[in-house]
């Protein structure tokens, strides 16, 4: 998995959709829906929705087993692992034992194993493909980013109510926005005409 393959878009129910790159795989995962007001973002709603999800690159993850309805609900118990981690990790507060728990029961499962090409140059991942191979994969990348040098790097949109975790990988570290064109903007907007009422 490459940093600059990261990212996807997102669709707001109300209309309208935006590019967001959170800066690591399992973070993307995290924003795919969720549990209770995030319901209404909720992408994941068969089986067969996971499935596209993980085949999508980076991870690439061609399902040779069919994911099962508990496999998607297995899933989004480790989605909600790594979105309560993210933001107790972004608000300075200890993560949550059970979400830490969640984590470090799936990345326990096998991950998918590469497999190099007869030509040598291209790979793939070797049969069979599960579900929980690629869980795995993302559950143990977001143990090496809470564990890791850019964990301080988490952190929430500075939007006026817009949840969207990400992690800064930028070298100044500057990052506030889940992405310019939204959130950015809308800031920049409001400063122009916070400056405009208040100007001569």
């Amino acid at each position: 998995m490459r940093a600059s393959t990261t990212g996807r878009v997102l669709h707001d129910p109300k209309g309208g959709s935006f590019r967001f790159d959170a800066g690591a795989v399992c973070l993307d995962f995290a924003h795919t829906g969720g549990e209770g007001p995030y319901a209404v973002f909720e992408t994941l709603h068969e089986p067969s929705d996971l499935a596209v999800w993980l085949a999508e690159p980076p991870l690439s993850a061609i399902m040779t087993v069919p994911v099962t309805v508990d496999e998607l609900a297995a899933a989004k118990v480790v989605r909600q692992a790594i979105w309560d981690t993210a933001h107790t990790r972004a608000a300075g507060r200890p993560l949550p034992a059970e979400a830490v728990a969640t984590l470090n029961r799936t990345a326990a499962a096998a991950p998918p194993v590469p497999e190099l090409a007869a030509d040598g140059t291209t790979a793939r991942w070797a049969p069979p493909v599960r579900s929980t191979q690629v869980l795995s994969t993302l559950a143990r990348e977001m143990i090496e980013l809470l564990s890791g040098p850019l964990s301080e790097r988490i952190r929430e949109c500075a939007g006026d109510n817009c949840p969207l975790v990400f992690v800064d990988s930028s070298r100044p570290g500057a990052r506030r926005w889940c992405a310019m064109e939204r959130c950015g903007n809308r800031h920049k907007l409001r400063t122009h005409r916070a400056r405009r009422a208040t100007g001569p």
